[in-house]
């Protein structure tokens, strides 16, 4: 009895061992799955930032005769400054200064509360007008060709965004959101983004959440670049610039 019962001791024991062993090679292989698909996320980013860094410097040099033109025409326009700067929520809720060349009159901030009744999005969560009349006639060309975004390139440049992402929200507008919109913050904001180029500002609010989070689920270089160059069509057609 007493050799049966160290028989079946070194049997269990035996497959206790097995048993330990194969959750330890188990646990091994989840490792090297994980340490896999954090180094490749890593790498992403890093490529991406490096795009961010090498596109946005190239684009501020070659553009800035346009620069300068612009600058020009906005301070002949209207009186005010050449540049309007504006406190934009970027990535995990951190907000930052946002740069655009000045496409409003001065008061157009204060012009604002009064226009609110008169807001065409249909969500209400974000204010759009087609014939906003706080917009600049200069203003108007340069939301159409979206040549107001230019600066934001030094945005880009210094990390605040990216040249592809979801748009940086005003703080009143994410005090609005929901814990679902509020994923739009888990990525670095862009100059354009997937509904900027199938609509812009015609594109619902909810439907710009959909297609943010579309892209922050499965985001890739490859997937950046087909969106930038989809943005040159987009702004040659104006569809939804307002």
């Amino acid at each position: 009895m007493a050799s049966f019962l160290e028989i079946s001791k070194d049997a269990d024991l035996d497959q206790l061992v097995d048993e330990l062993a194969a959750r330890t090679r188990g646990n091994r292989r989840r490792s090297l799955r994980l340490l896999a698909w954090q180094t490749t996320v890593k790498a992403s980013y890093a490529m991406k930032r490096l795009m961010d860094i090498v596109f946005s410097a190239l684009g501020m040099m070659l553009l800035s005769p346009v620069f300068l033109a612009i600058a020009v025409a906005v301070k002949a326009s209207s009186p005010g400054p050449v540049f309007f700067s504006q406190t934009r929520v970027g990535r995990y809720g951190r907000n930052f200064k946002f740069y655009k060349f000045r496409s409003m009159r001065q008061d157009a901030e204060a012009q604002k509360v009064a226009l609110l009744a008169q807001n065409e999005s249909a969500d209400g969560v974000i204010f759009k007008m087609k014939n906003d009349p706080r917009i600049t006639k200069v203003g108007r060309f340069l939301r159409r060709t979206s040549l107001d975004e230019l600066p934001q390139l030094w945005n880009v440049f210094i990390g605040d965004m990216s040249l592809v992402g979801p748009r940086p929200p005003v703080p009143s507008e994410v005090q609005e959101y929901t814990l679902e919109d509020r994923k739009r913050l888990d990525v670095i904001p862009g100059i354009t983004c997937l509904w900027q180029i199938q609509g812009r500002s015609e594109i619902p609010f909810n439907e710009q959440v959909r297609l943010d989070k579309e892209y922050i689920l499965a985001p890739s270089v490859w997937k950046d670049i087909v969106i930038l160059l989809k943005t040159i069509p987009a702004i040659i057609g104006g569809k939804g610039a307002y």
